[in-house]
C-alpha cells in the first residue's frame, strides 16, 4: 500500500488509514457513481470528502501500476499544481493506492470538502438562474485564465467546476475530478474553443461566452462563436448518438 500525503496532514496518517481502509462501512455518501463513489469524513473541525476510484480492469491494473499514474495520483498532483498556478481547486490532502502481484487494485484521492452555491449545470439547466449572465460572463474569464496558463482540463463539463459567490458579489470557481489535465507551454485557438464545447448545448449561452471571450482574445465575436459552436453541434451530435447506441444494446440485451 501506498499513502502520501501533503505537508501538514502528516499527524493524521492513522485516521486516514482508517477511513481508507474502511471506506465501504464509514462516512456519509454523498456521490455515488457508476464507477467512483465519494463519502464524507470528519477531520478534527474540517469535513473532507475521500473518492474511491473503481477497480480498473485486467489491462488497466498493470497499466496504472507499472506504467502510467493512477487516477488518484493525477488528481493528488494536479490539484497541487493548479493550487500553484493560483486556480482554484479543494485543497488536497492525500491518495493511497493498493496493489497486488496484478497491478493496481483501488484508489482513493483525499481532500478537503468544499461547500459552494451551485456548480456550471445549474446555469445549463435553469436559465432563470439568480445572476445567471453575471456568473456566465465571470466563468468564462475563469476559463480564460486557465487557457493563459496553459491548463487543458479535459473534463471541463457541466458539473466539474464548483462556483462560490463572494461577499463582494463576484464569484470564485474550483475545479473538480483532476485526474484528466494536459499542461502547456500555450494552448491555441482551436485548443481552446474544443475546450470549451462540452459545457453547454444551448446556443445562447455559447453566444455570451463567445462575446466575453473575445474581449479577452484577439479574435472576433464572430469567429468565437463560429468555431466554438461547430465544436458544440460535434460533441453534442457525438453524445447523442453513443446514448442512442447504448439504447439499442440494452434492447438486444433484454
Amino acid at each position: 500500500m501506498i499513502l502520501r500525503l501533503n505537508r501538514g496532514y502528516e499527524k493524521f496518517e492513522n485516521i486516514l488509514l482508517e477511513y481508507i481502509r474502511f471506506f465501504s462501512t464509514k462516512g456519509q455518501d454523498f456521490v455515488i457513481g457508476q464507477r467512483n463513489q465519494i463519502k464524507l469524513f470528519d477531520l478534527e473541525d474540517k469535513k473532507i470528502n475521500i473518492k474511491s476510484f473503481k477497480v480498473p480492469h485486467f489491462i488497466n491494473k498493470i497499466a496504472y501500476k507499472y506504467f502510467r499514474k493512477s487516477k488518484a495520483k493525477r488528481s493528488f498532483e494536479f490539484a497541487n499544481r493548479l493550487l500553484e498556478l493560483g486556480v482554484g481547486t479543494p485543497k488536497p490532502i492525500a491518495f493511497a493506492e493498493f496493489s497486488s502481484i496484478l497491478g493496481l487494485e483501488k484508489s482513493f484521492y483525499v481532500s478537503e470538502q468544499l461547500e459552494c452555491e451551485l456548480t456550471y449545470r445549474e446555469l445549463v439547466e435553469d436559465s432563470n438562474y439568480p445572476d445567471h449572465e453575471n456568473i456566465l460572463r465571470q466563468f468564462t474569464k475563469f476559463s480564460f485564465d486557465l487557457h493563459e496558463k496553459g491548463i487543458e482540463f479535459l473534463d471541463h463539463s457541466p458539473g466539474n467546476t464548483l462556483i462560490k459567490k463572494r461577499e463582494n458579489g463576484n464569484y470564485e470557481f474550483f475545479l473538480v475530478d483532476l485526474n484528466r489535465m494536459e499542461f502547456h507551454k500555450s494552448m491555441s485557438f482551436d485548443m481552446r474553443m474544443k475546450n470549451l464545447c462540452r459545457l453547454t448545448p444551448l446556443k445562447e449561452m455559447v453566444a455570451v461566452m463567445s462575446n466575453e471571450y473575445a474581449k479577452l482574445y484577439g479574435e472576433s465575436e464572430q469567429k468565437i462563436f463560429d468555431t466554438l459552436w461547430k465544436y458544440t453541434s460535434e460533441f453534442q451530435e457525438r453524445y447523442y448518438r453513443k446514448k442512442r447506441l447504448k439504447k439499442k444494446l440494452k434492447f438486444w440485451k433484454k
